[in-house]
């Protein structure tokens, strides 16, 4: 059984530029300022544990109903081609403080969401080494994190659960997906906080999806049944038939102004990022009071498959307050909703945000 990981004062370090939302296991998002960069820094990069920081040996572990079980190192993994991928990961709770009546969960607010370069292998190479059998059906994916947990399921407590999720073995295994079982971050090897030595990163999904301190790869035979896959992160709908969490909605974000600032009047820039796991953004709208016409903004081309959009519109701002709203659409046809849609543990909140600046 692998051992906490003591908090050191370099880790205490890494953290000092994110807002704190749990200082154990350590939760925090990224400072309203780091979404203004296109990448996102690894000391601002948003942080989400379930866990307490854990040992790792250094292997992974390949099993299951597959034809050729693998025991993987750090240097494997390194001698496999090497893919690089810039991918926006989102917390599927980011937003909760919004949703009202609040749910439960930890009480994140908007910014549990970055963009980082991840170098890796790809999770398909690594899985056509092991031969998955003609009968496998999902890919569970266990992280070395564990612990004391609430069990949503039956409503207690267990002494020690691990993470574990799985993905659709179809996917995990398709080259064309992209995953990546990653050891840097944006040039660097893995920080603790961010699953070293190794991780999944899965574009286009809840960040849920991309296992940090990934020890095992099982092919299953039969659908995956567990806390994280069926107990939480799913949509307990109120009034329909629960879903899983799986891709990111549609989302808008203002960077520029930040919320409650003073400005200028004249020509002002609005500045912001857009993304979605459905597609790329196509449209992202300004309004600046309730019940008014979308303004279209210029939405830069998105530079990969897998991260955020810049987006811009040019204001002329009259001295006052003046709320400001940003709605995506994607290439999907998704729109943002204007009120958030409620669940249980408040995921995939995406309804259009609200600021306000004032302008002198």
């Amino acid at each position: 059984m692998s051992r906490t990981v003591t908090v050191t004062d370099a880790i205490a370090a890494n953290r000092a530029a994110l807002i704190m939302i749990k200082e154990e296991p350590f939760n925090a998002e990224a400072p309203h300022a780091a979404l203004r960069d296109h990448i996102t820094s690894t000391d601002e990069h948003y942080v989400r544990s379930n866990f307490a920081l854990p040992e790792h040996d250094g292997t992974l572990h390949v099993a299951g109903a597959v034809g050729t079980p693998l025991a993987l190192t750090l240097e494997d993994l390194r001698a496999l081609p090497a893919v690089e991928h810039a991918v926006t990961l989102e917390c599927a709770g980011n937003g909760r403080l919004d949703t009202r009546p609040l749910p439960t969960g930890e009480p994140w607010g908007g910014y549990a969401v970055s963009t980082a370069h991840w170098k890796g292998a790809r999770l398909a190479d690594v899985l056509a080494r092991a031969r998955p059998g003609a009968d496998g059906v999902e890919l569970r994916c266990e992280g070395a994190d564990h612990g004391k947990y609430h069990l949503s399921s039956v409503l207690e407590d267990v002494d020690d659960l691990t993470f574990v999720r799985s993905l659709p073995l179809a996917y995990a295994a398709d080259p064309a997906a992209e995953i990546l079982i990653a050891y840097e971050m944006n040039g660097e090897p893995l920080r603790p906080d961010h699953g070293a030595p190794f991780r999944l990163v899965v574009p286009h999904w809840y960040a849920v999806a991309s296992v940090k301190w990934l020890t095992r790869l099982d092919v299953l035979t039969e659908p995956f049944v567990g806390e994280f896959q069926t107990g939480h992160y799913i949509y307990q709908w109120p009034d329909r038939p629960f879903e899983p969490v799986t891709h990111m909605r549609v989302r808008a974000r203002i960077t520029d102004p930040a919320p409650g600032t003073t400005i200028s009047a004249g020509t002002y820039t609005i500045r912001g990022k857009a993304w979605s796991g459905a597609g790329a953004i196509t449209e992202v709208g300004l309004s600046f009071i309730g019940e008014s016409e979308w303004s279209p903004a210029v939405v830069e081309p998105p530079q990969t498959p897998y991260e955020w959009q810049d987006w811009s519109y040019t204001w002329e701002a009259m001295p006052g307050r003046h709320s400001l709203r940003a709605r995506a659409t994607d290439a999907a046809g998704n729109v943002q909703p204007d009120v958030p849609p409620w669940n249980r543990i408040g995921y995939g909140n995406n309804a259009i945000e609200i600021s306000y600046v004032e302008v002198r």
